[in-house]
């Protein structure tokens, strides 16, 4: 028998196809919300403070005043909806705070509500993509170097054209630029650059997302003794790098295989991923 999954909504479970929103929710509206993906391994949420970190920097950067958000309640309704959907390996959870209430552009109050997703995935641990990814470059829209672009916001258009035209162009992924033409990340992933035991990745003040596994992975490589270099990158530089390889917090890390002519390898990259699970089953 198929297991039936159950969301949290304000602290009460539904069934994950019940209706629980109206067509005044701000977060449909104005995408007036925020948002966390977590990964789980062995059952466990893993780096939630880190989450939970980037979520009320997220907040404060919209102007949703936290006094009605307990983060420690978040935990604890997160924990119970993880067993309640009996998930005992691997899984992800979404996490979605928007703001409550009524009023147009303009919130008439500052209420907010939640919305807790956990569902199970087939693999525990993290595991690398057995073929590499093919990439280029999406350059139709930029992405703009503002506070909003460390945030996870639902407001998140620029990302869906980005993944049309991976789509449209047989692509696994596509490489988007910030207003200065420099390279920032793809389109739900870091970007990394590995040469000669250095590992170059955007600056946080390039535009790009502030990611929850882009820190774990600066601190796996220095205890790696890999030299960091976070700042610009441009297409050159694509060329040079022995290695490219993406990450986030669901998929962990995954191998590039192609940027046009070009073709990497994913020797750094599979050590990187073995320090990574090490990390997790701890």
């Amino acid at each position: 028998m198929e297991n039936i999954l159950y969301i949290n909504y304000n602290g009460f479970l539904y069934k994950e196809d019940e209706a629980i929103f109206t067509v005044k929710n701000r977060g449909f509206r104005y995408g007036d919300a925020l948002f966390e993906t977590i990964r789980i391994v062995n059952g466990k949420p893993c780096f939630l403070e880190d989450h939970f970190i980037r979520l009320k920097k997220g907040m404060k950067v919209l102007k949703m005043h936290s006094a009605n958000i307990s983060f420690n309640e978040l935990k604890d309704q997160i924990l119970k909806l993880i067993e309640k959907n009996h998930i005992r390996k691997g899984g992800r959870v979404r996490l979605t705070v928007f703001r409550s209430g009524d009023g147009l552009y303009t919130p008439e109050n500052e209420g907010k509500s939640y919305a807790i997703e956990a569902s199970p995935l087939g693999d525990n641990l993290y595991s690398l993509n057995e073929n590499g990814l093919n990439v280029d470059i999406y350059n139709e829209l930029r992405r703009y170097r503002n506070a909003l672009a460390q945030i996870k916001s639902t407001n998140s258009i620029p990302h869906v054209l980005a993944g049309i035209y991976k789509k449209e162009n047989n692509l696994d992924d596509c490489i988007v630029l910030n207003d200065l033409g420099r390279i920032v990340e793809c389109v739900s992933s870091n970007i990394f650059l590995y040469k000669n035991h250095n590992i170059y990745t955007p600056a946080l003040e390039e535009g790009c997302m502030d990611g929850i596994m882009r820190k774990q992975i600066l601190g796996i490589a220095k205890k790696l003794n890999i030299n960091v270099f976070e700042g610009m990158l441009n297409g050159s530089m694509l060329l040079q790098a022995d290695e490219m390889f993406l990450t986030n917090a669901v998929n962990g890390v995954q191998w590039v295989a192609s940027y046009r002519q070009k073709r990497y390898y994913n020797k750094a990259t599979k050590e990187i991923l073995e320090e990574l699970n090490k990390l997790v089953s701890i």
